[in-house]
């Protein structure tokens, strides 16, 4: 059935509406970042987080978080998820399947995507070098700066934009919001793990988080042009 003139003037409207769309998002996004980065070098947000890390904490033993051994090992399960070991071996496999089945330019996407999330967390780290926290013992391995939490950043960046990229090939609007919405509960998900963990402060995990979905966001839409523009796959 041929498409209605109306039906082809909401296309083309919500075409011209995305790039600002976008825009607002990612700038909304930075701001935040910004804004979260400024009170925690100034050390205004202190308060918070203590008392955030403290709600996760037994009461009757404030040097072990709520739940028991089983409780954490789950907890160190889910933080492996965001974990570079993982990410990466993920990345590498969902490239090399891409490879094998002819698609070169979405095989660099990828890299470019994720891989470019990496680097600028590690610049983002390097930069603010912000300790870790030291209420408590640490219940995982770590070794780097802690604002933003690279896990929280690299779980957004890769399962965002590897979410995006599934639901890309799916005409279903369920099958669509499931994947979209799988990728935001591990994020999330992982996140939450590393306050449990005592390894980071909820505002790195915020940060993270931020600056995550914002250059996830950037990278499926430069991929949304790209192949509008050139007809790409």
């Amino acid at each position: 059935m041929p498409a209605r003139s109306g039906d082809t003037l909401d296309g083309a409207v919500r075409c011209e509406l995305l790039p600002f769309a976008v825009l607002l998002i990612v700038a909304g996004l930075a701001l935040l970042f910004v804004l979260l980065a400024g009170e925690v070098l100034h050390g205004d947000t202190t308060t918070f987080d203590r008392a955030i890390l403290m709600a996760t904490r037994d009461p009757a033993n404030p040097s072990q978080p709520f739940g028991s051994p089983t409780v954490q090992n789950v907890a160190r399960d889910i933080t492996a998820l965001g974990g570079v070991a993982l990410l990466t071996f993920i990345t590498l496999a969902v490239v090399v399947y891409l490879l094998l089945i002819g698609k070169q330019r979405v095989a660099l996407y990828v890299i470019v995507a994720i891989g470019g999330g990496a680097i600028i967390s590690y610049v983002l780290k390097t930069a603010i070098n912000r300790p870790r926290p030291e209420l408590f013992q640490h219940l995982a391995y770590v070794t780097t700066a802690s604002f933003p939490s690279g896990h929280s950043m690299l779980s957004a960046t890769t399962y965002l934009t590897l979410g995006a990229l599934l639901a890309n090939l799916q005409n279903n609007r369920r099958l669509k919001a499931y994947l979209i919405g799988l990728a935001i509960f591990i994020t999330i998900a992982v996140g939450l793990s590393r306050i449990y963990l005592a390894v980071h402060w909820p505002t790195d995990v915020l940060a993270g988080w931020m600056a995550g979905a914002a250059w996830a966001q950037v990278c499926d839409f430069v991929a949304y042009t790209v192949k509008r523009s050139t007809r790409i796959e």
